[in-house]
């Protein structure tokens, strides 16, 4: 048993979901390596007089059913599902699939139907309302998306996920006030111009309470404010494919025209799941100090430094904008000087220029002083 996965458990158990004796808590786990971190917060859990429920749910198992299953299989497997997500107080999911594309040669329908029945009838709808954390678990298989070696990736994993999430916290909250102030974002860098309201939007800290590694302070635009283009600059996963270079043209906040190198199909496909995902559902900033480059993993890049994302479909409770959809995509765009730089505005004030926050309130932010 590696000691750090004791401290981890802890920390997901009382500081993130912050688990009170005798409430209920499901445990979902994706690959073998995964087994070590979710043994231990299934004992961990107990210690602390919770009630554990524990689901060992990876693509290699999984795959025989989504590849072959029906509409209304599906739809079975959501409803038998759903009960059980909400018979629970708090969530953790551990992932650490061997093959993060074991289903990428599922047709795109059975993708679809899949998608409705896990996130569209159980994840969304419910799991989003309880106490959550959802994190990666470090094996060979992200070592090599990072093109770091094993070790030292897990020793970089670590060092992020155990961070003083307490003191960035309190770093976070002059940008919390500043975004629940502001009317217009506009932001800009190459191949993007493009602005929207926030207006009248809820702020949200993520500082280790939802994801692990966290760090982004997000919201959300007012739901048909949005006008201009953005071309993404990192790669994304979505539909078991990598995707690249997505451009999309928005008006009056809907996506009228998408590309991207890579499957095309797979990202109309996304963008078609229901009328929501073509709306936009949160903006955050992201502002981990020890997450400095992608990795071809969401939970790590949309906490990166000197990022931001935009994302098609569902809106969070917390900052709910009324768009609702079985899509939440983040897709992040860098914008330190070594991606092509690019400015942030609030209210036509320059708040961060190639990454860096510029005004002195928000300068606590920046990576020298958190990390």
């Amino acid at each position: 048993m590696d000691p750090r996965n004791t401290k981890l458990a802890e920390q997901l158990i009382t500081y993130s979901v912050k688990l009170q004796p005798g409430e209920k808590i499901y445990i979902e786990i994706k690959g073998l390596e995964a087994l070590e971190l979710g043994r231990e917060l299934v004992r961990v859990a107990t210690l602390h007089g919770g009630v554990p429920f524990w689901y060992y749910n990876e693509e290699t198992l999984s795959r025989g059913f989504i590849a072959n299953a029906g509409e209304d299989q599906f739809k079975a497997w959501g409803a038998f599902h759903r009960p059980m997500m909400e018979a629970v107080d708090a969530y953790i999911g551990v992932r650490g699939s061997s093959n993060p594309f074991d289903l990428a040669d599922v047709d795109t329908q059975r993708q679809t139907w899949h998608d409705q029945a896990y996130w569209g009838q159980v994840h969304i709808p419910v799991r989003l309302n309880k106490k959550w954390c959802v994190l990666r678990y470090p094996n060979p298989s992200m070592a090599q998306a990072a093109e770091r070696s094993t070790e030292d990736f897990a020793d970089f994993y670590y060092k992020v996920c155990t961070l003083d999430y307490a003191r960035m916290s309190r770093a976070m909250d002059p940008l919390h006030a500043l975004l629940e102030a502001t009317d217009r974002v506009h932001i800009t860098g190459p191949g993007t111009d493009i602005s929207f309201s926030i207006k009248g939007l809820p702020a949200v800290k993520c500082d280790g309470g939802r994801n692990i590694p966290d760090g982004e302070v997000y919201t959300a635009p007012v739901r048909d404010s949005m006008n201009g283009v953005i071309t993404y600059n990192t790669k994304t996963r979505q539909g078991g494919v990598v995707l690249s270079n997505i451009r999309f043209v928005v008006k009056d906040g809907r996506i009228v025209e998408a590309t991207c190198d890579g499957d095309q199909s797979k990202l109309q496909q996304a963008l078609d799941l229901d009328e929501g995902a073509r709306y936009f559902g949160e903006f955050a900033l992201g502002v981990n100090p020890h997450i400095t480059r992608p990795m071809l993993d969401t939970l790590f890049d949309e906490k990166i430094s000197g990022s931001f994302h935009l994302t098609p479909g569902n809106a969070y409770a917390k900052a709910d904008n009324g768009n609702k959809s079985a899509l939440h995509w983040d897709i992040v765009m860098m914008q330190s000087p070594e991606w092509g730089g690019g400015e942030i505005r609030f209210d036509d004030r320059l708040v961060r220029k190639d990454g860096r926050f510029v005004v002195p309130e928000l300068e606590g932010l920046n990576p020298e002083n958190l990390a």
